[in-house]
């Protein structure tokens, strides 16, 4: 039986392209075709299982992972499981058996043996792949009995990875019909602005005060964030008489619930003392002030999604009309074989204050509505993969927690502009295929300070987390820390959120403005960072041998940051991540232009191949020809940034390739407008271009003249590297475009 020309089963074998992949696939194992014409992926069918027994859980055999292909070689896969019950991290391997628990997508790299036949083993070595990508159809409830298997699992197949991943999830945006793909959705604008975010720099304790003192601080150092996130520390809480409880390290009490939607104290005009219910001194009257002194543009605030880390007090009148009901989490035997959570521990304990679901969107529309009339732009929902413990009695875990997203986002619509929610702690596909309209979700796990284990692992997960979730949300990549120029870098690649948490006054500013544009603006990438095509099913964390590259584009340029993150990851043993090398080697790699995927889409018509690498760090221009490659040698926790420029052979004869602001970790974002027009023997470059300071580009030939909004300027040409420079003043507008003419 084969579906479209790239799936098949037969005799026990699930093969694409006629290159197996399973064997001993079971007799009640059914494929089903995707439903037809307009299909995002036509090699592409769901994999089911046919069953008479009954109960809300069980676990089915589907076939054995081709070990070795044809030519000897060990297949190799990559996947995303959750390592906790709040996250996802990788995994690489070459056998079924290594695929942990929780996976919730596997991609398969398979050796296209189809040219074997032919005696060509090199041609083989050009590998087409398989995508699985698993669905949380079985509904979690205890008292469901029935089993409805026919789409468990969908696998697609295709030679380039990154299509195949984004058609797969477009096939099962419209198989679901209950999420959208991340290119449908509005993603919220402070992801092009700087941030910053009160959770590290007073943990619950947060105030007025601190506000006023962080924002300060960084303003005057001259990164003025132009986002706020006021996290966890604001709400009226309190703990039940018989509450026992928990706080991790310098984190909230997870026994806590919430008592009020408003604001405590701390938010209040005098902060001090105890809340009085008086708007002209509320936190409406805390924001109006902030935003008027320091010129922000949104201010967001933190909330869980069951209103705090305990839910909602019940029996207290404030609260009674959402009917809240005291249960107690239940989590599934694949998330226990994992790592517990400390946080899920004490929240099942002390029980969870859970608002009727039918009441999901009065009790968001009342918080929402007040925050809103108060002046806050939108809000950080947390703790949200607590509604898979929670769906006996509810139709079942993904009925839930889909009725809760719905409710939700129907709130956010209502009370917010420009789609203003940051998901997290949410790492679930209840969750993700649940998400019709968020577009901005946590990649990874707390980056956590003092956890030297953490530094490495942080930005190895967040990109190949990304892989998967990247398709739905854009991911957020966390703030910065120690080792905060290693997680810049990574976080001038990710296209995402950046933002810092420091305390007030013990800011990198000479770090910030590698990031940060005067006007508080970032040049952020167009797309969600990913590592790179011969990164896929290599393992950076654990192998000793890898370097991780991490591309995206821009308007004109590519970016690759490439990191050594050898020495921590997940222990298999431990189910904790964890230094597995204290003394992890120096390591040599390879950088090539078709790294960056996609690149031809940003070059100029006629482009043959040949780019200019800048190095940020090196500060050295690079001329490769097409299909060439430079070395790159890191030593642990070290890291580079690369701009790739697409070379522009001009009819005069000259060569040319803008590479941007050359202290910018993503040199190539400022340029945001890019033509060429040649009278012979001139050929002229005209730019737009945001931000100030040293711009470069690569020339052959040593311009004749360069002028800025009209004015010509000085520069500097060096001729063996062809390198020009020259420098722009920080312009008076806010993301004002400088209009560059370079005549050749």
């Amino acid at each position: 039986m084969t579906f479209g020309a790239g799936i098949s089963l037969s005799d026990g074998r699930l093969t694409v392209f006629g290159n197996c992949v399973l064997h001993d696939v079971h007799e009640n194992v059914v494929i089903t075709p995707t439903s037809g014409p307009g299909d995002a992926m036509i090699n592409g069918a769901f994999i089911g299982v046919k069953s008479d027994h009954k109960g809300s859980r069980r676990v089915f055999p589907i076939g054995r992972l081709r070990v070795l292909d044809l030519i000897g070689r060990e297949l190799r896969f990559m996947c995303v499981f959750r390592h906790n019950f709040w996250w996802m991290t990788q995994w690489m391997g070459t056998c079924g058996k290594d695929i942990p628990f929780e996976t919730q997508f596997l991609v398969v790299e398979v050796c296209d043996e189809t040219h074997i036949e032919d005696g060509d083993k090199a041609e083989a070595q050009h590998n087409s792949a398989v995508y699985a990508v698993f669905l949380p159809i079985l509904e979690g409830d205890p008292d469901v009995d029935q089993f409805k298997g026919s789409h468990l699992v969908f696998v697609a197949a295709g030679s380039d990875p990154y299509d195949v991943i984004t058609n797969s999830v477009k096939t099962v945006e419209k198989h679901l019909q209950t999420f959208s793909h991340r290119e449908k959705k509005k993603i919220p604008d402070i992801l092009n602005w700087f941030g910053w975010c009160t959770w590290d720099a007073f943990y619950t304790n947060v105030s007025a005060e601190g506000l006023k003192q962080g924002l300060e601080s960084l303003e005057k150092g001259g990164t003025p964030p132009k986002f706020v996130i006021i996290d966890d520390g604001w709400q009226m809480v309190g703990m039940d008489p018989t509450g026992i409880e928990y706080r991790s390290d310098c984190t909230a009490n997870f026994a806590n619930r919430l008592i009020l939607i408003k604001e405590n104290q701390n938010f209040q005009k005098n902060g001090k003392g105890h809340r009085v219910d008086d708007p002209a001194m509320g936190l409406g009257y805390v924001i109006s002030e902030m935003k008027d002194r320091y010129a922000l543009k949104y201010v967001y605030v933190w909330h869980a999604i069951t209103g705090y880390w305990g839910g909602v007090k019940p029996g207290i009148t404030e609260m009674e009309h959402y009917e809240p009901k005291l249960v107690y989490p239940v989590s599934s035997p694949g998330v226990q074989s994992n790592d517990y959570s400390d946080v899920l521990q004490s929240i099942t304990i002390n029980g969870v204050g859970f608002v009727k679901p039918e009441k999901a969107f009065e009790f968001y529309n009342d918080l929402h509505s007040y925050l809103a009339s108060a002046g806050i732009d939108g809000v950080k929902v947390d703790v949200q993969s607590i509604l898979e413990t929670l769906g006996a009695g509810h139709g079942g875990r993904v009925k839930l927690t889909r009725k809760y997203h719905q409710a939700l986002e129907a709130s956010i619509s209502s009370n917010f502009h420009d789609n203003a929610i940051i998901a997290c702690m949410s790492h679930n596909t209840d969750t993700l295929y649940s998400a019709k309209s968020t577009a901005v979700m946590r990649a990874s796990d707390d980056f956590f300070p003092r956890d030297q284990a953490s530094h490495t692992i942080h930005i190895a997960s967040v990109a190949y987390n990304t892989v998967f979730i990247g398709e739905f949300i854009q991911p957020d990549w966390d703030i910065l820390h120690p080792m905060a120029e290693y997680h810049g870098a990574a976080r001038a690649v990710g296209g995402c959120a950046i933002y810092v948490s420091d305390k007030p006054g013990q800011h990198d500013f000479n770090l910030l403005k590698k990031l940060v544009l005067p006007d508080g603006s970032v040049l952020r990438a167009k797309y969600p960072g990913r590592p790179t095509r011969d990164c896929l099913f290599s393992d950076p964390v654990r192998d000793g041998k890898s370097l991780l590259k991490i591309w995206n584009l821009n308007d004109f340029t590519g970016v690759i940051g490439v990191f050594n993150c050898q020495g921590a990851g997940w222990c298999e043993v431990t189910r904790k991540m964890v230094n597995h090398d204290e003394l992890p080697g120096t390591i040599t790699s390879i950088i090539r232009a078709s790294d960056v995927e996609y690149l031809f889409q940003v070059a100029e018509d006629g482009w043959i191949g040949d780019s200019i690498l800048y190095s940020h760090l090196g500060g050295e221009v690079t001329y490769l020809p097409r299909n060439e490659f430079m070395s790159i040698t890191l030593k642990p926790r070290e890291y580079e940034v690369f701009t790739i420029v697409p070379v522009m052979a001009l009819s005069s004869g000259s060569k040319f390739a803008p590479i941007g602001l050359t202290k910018m970790f993503n040199s190539g974002g400022a340029i945001k407008g890019l033509k060429y027009e040649t009278e012979n023997p001139v050929a002229t470059v005209i730019m737009k271009v945001r931000g100030c300071g040293p711009f470069g580009a690569y020339s052959s030939t040593k311009p004749q003249r360069i002028t800025v909004d009209s004015e010509e300027v000085e520069f500097e040409y060096e001729g063996k590297s062809g390198l020009v420079t020259f420098a722009l003043k920080v312009p008076e507008e806010e993301q004002y475009l400088w209009n560059i003419v370079i005549e050749l």
